[in-house]
């Protein structure tokens, strides 16, 4: 069976393709690992598990080594009265594992594939039925829905009809999966409308929705959101507006992703790269018969001053000289750091005993060679552009997961050691370049700068002396933009490949919550600045760019005040001094629209002195003046190249 849908409610319930339709219901009771370190002392406790539910000796492994225990068949309620019972002098696994997931595993299955093909083939077969859904109008504010676009068909009229149209249409077609933008917005508000008319909602196959709770977390030092959802039963329902796994990736991306964590396409395309890296992860544990731990045992213990001072503290920057450089090359480490796990053999269990075969090293990689592949693909082929771009970002977020307190399979040794290392082969890479009489401008971690020919030849000594691929990008002329100070900034740099494109970092262009009318301006300015090949050849274009700098800076009174809404992600909801952030924040709560920390809003700008601002919905007028710098601030970062 084809699996596209699976959860637990009591059972195990998959659902897929096997010439038609099929469901399966499965019994699959949960149940848990216990390892005591004194039983003698909880002899009462283990009688009456034994008693109430059914308790076993028995002995397991974990990456560790084996343990002896009991296996209990109980759920997570139960685990944590052990815990507490026990004052947490207790070692428990696979407590808080989707049932789901584990019953895959443990029978050699996995979504979105056949049980007779591998699932880290980069080719495979989607054998599902597809309907795109959109309705019309705003997510946060619409009352009443009179319009939807249903595939080809335009249903409108009063909400009723409109609404009865579409689950009528749902059932009829019966699709396997529904696209949909703000899907997880407008789904439950649909949910909610047809009950109250006594439709039946058809969205959900099985007749039910799982519930998703929205939740505000930190993530790489940011508040970030996730939107609640409500998840139909034996569909597939993508919110292709908010799904940041569909947006990099696409429908490929997140199926693939499915195949690879054990998960369905439903959580797969709501979840973090973060999320699905450590679903992954528990997922390859759980089918080598792995026990994974409920509660990590070996979290960062407390060191002394000397050895903080010791530890490594992160990768290697070498800070470049701010000016335009000509015929520059970049040699980037491909996935450096799962690269760095999988060479060295690092994870948990080989810290103190290298001679092992680590887990971690050994799931990785079979993730980092389909990554690769794809890559290598990619370049032939476009469409293996999303399946590579889901696995780029599972293995960017592998190695912070690594120093994760909460990773199953992480520690914080291990994280200190890869980026040991990878400062060690930037040195080492640096040192190279320098031998063979290469001038080294700029490094960042896992790339370098570097002037001189032929560039493959030190590629191929890169790649000899690290054992790990490289690519290049050759650039005709490259700017390193400055810091405030005059320093060389670390990652704001912009350049023209040998192949004519423009390649842009750190500039306005390329922040998210830079108005659309700043950012067309400076992309326009790269346009005209990728038709020069040389200094001098800037220099020739320097009046044309100036011409679109004074076109925009004119037109500025003129322009579309929906092109001047400014997006950021909000980190708290109550502010102690006025900022545009706050004035933001202020408005859209008078508008009555709910937010949350992390979430992202939009506003324009009226008044900057008293920073007063309007939501992006409502605004009709903005602060020409404030916008006039961001256009200067633009203009500059691209016109450095003429200084």
């Amino acid at each position: 069976m084809w699996i596209f849908d699976s959860y637990y409610k009591g059972c195990v319930e998959l659902w897929g393709r096997e010439r038609g339709l099929a469901r399966a219901s499965i019994p699959y009771p949960p149940s848990f690992y216990m390892h005591l370190k004194d039983p003698p002392a909880h002899r009462e406790m283990i009688e009456a598990l034994e008693s109430r539910y059914r308790a076993e000796e028995s002995s397991f492994r974990t990456i560790f080594g084996v343990f002896e225990g009991h296996r209990v068949y109980a759920g997570r309620q139960v685990a944590e009265k052990i815990e507490r019972q026990t004052r947490f002098e207790v070692e428990l696994y696979n407590v808080d594992i989707r049932q789901d997931q584990r019953y895959m595993a443990e029978h050699d299955l996995f979504p979105c594939g056949d049980r007779d093909e591998s699932r880290f083939s980069p080719d495979f077969e989607v054998p599902l039925s597809t309907m795109e859904l959109q309705v019309q109008g705003d997510p946060y504010q619409t009352q009443e829905i009179t319009c939807i676009d249903a595939g080809r068909r335009h249903l409108h009229g009063p909400e009723r009809q409109v609404l009865d149209d579409l689950l009528e249409l749902v059932r009829s077609h019966d699709p396997d999966m529904v696209l949909m933008p703000f899907a997880d917005t407008w789904i439950p508000l649909i949910v909610r409308k047809a009950k109250r008319y006594g439709l039946e909602p058809t969205i959900s196959r099985g007749g039910r929705f799982k519930q998703m709770s929205s939740k505000s977390y930190w993530s790489y030092g940011q508040v970030k959101h996730k939107d609640g959802a409500l998840i139909p039963e034996g569909r597939v329902l993508i919110d292709t507006a908010k799904s940041f796994v569909y947006a990099e990736s696409g429908l490929k991306g997140v199926l693939l992703a499915a195949r690879l964590t054990g998960l369905s396409p439903n959580l797969t395309s709501r979840f973090t790269p973060g999320t699905l890296i450590s679903s992954y992860e528990v997922f390859e544990a759980l089918r080598r018969g792995i026990a994974v731990p409920f509660r990590k045992r070996d979290v960062e213990a407390v060191r002394n001053i000397c050895e903080l001072r010791a530890c490594d503290k992160g990768g290697m920057i070498f800070q470049p000289e701010p000016g335009v450089y000509e015929r520059v090359h970049q040699i980037d480490f491909t996935s450096l750091y799962p690269s760095i796990i999988v060479k060295y053999n690092l994870s948990p269990e080989t810290i103190e005993h290298p001679e092992l075969k680590g887990f971690l090293s050994t799931v990785i990689s079979s993730l980092l060679s389909l990554r690769i592949e794809t890559k290598r693909r990619k370049k032939i082929d476009p469409e293996y552009k999303g399946l590579d771009s889901v696995l780029k970002w599972m293995l960017v977020t592998c190695f912070g997961y690594t120093g994760y307190r909460n990773a199953k399979f992480g520690q914080i040794q291990v994280h200190e050691r890869i980026t040991e290392i990878s400062r060690e082969l930037l040195m080492q890479i640096k040192q190279l370049a320098e031998e063979m009489k290469y001038e080294v401008l700029h490094g960042i971690v896992d790339c370098l700068w570097v002037i001189g020919e032929p560039i493959s030849a030190f590629k191929e000594a890169v790649e000899r002396e690290t054992s790990i691929l490289t690519e290049v990008d050759s650039y005709d002329w490259i700017a390193f933009l400055p810091m405030a100070d005059g320093a060389g900034a670390y990652n704001r740099y912009f350049g023209r490949l040998d192949t004519g494109k423009m390649k842009i970092r750190g500039v306005a262009a390329r922040r998210g919550d830079t108005p659309e009318y700043v950012r067309r301006m400076q992309q326009e300015l790269f346009d005209c600045l990728a038709s020069a090949r040389t200094r001098e050849g800037l220099g020739r274009i320097e009046p044309a760019a100036r011409e679109i700098y004074r076109r925009y800076l004119q037109g500025l009174e003129d322009a579309d005040v929906r092109e001047l809404t400014i997006r950021r992600r909000v980190s708290r909801l109550n502010y102690s001094r006025r900022c545009a952030e706050a004035s933001a924040v202020k408005a859209h709560l008078k508008r009555g629209i709910a937010l949350a920390p992390g979430m992202e809003i939009g506003y324009v700008v009226r008044d900057a002195g008293n920073w007063e601002v309007e939501t992006e919905r409502e605004a009709s007028g903005f602060d020409a003046g404030y916008y006039g710098k961001l256009l200067e601030k633009a203009w500059e970062e691209a016109g450095y190249v003429f200084e």
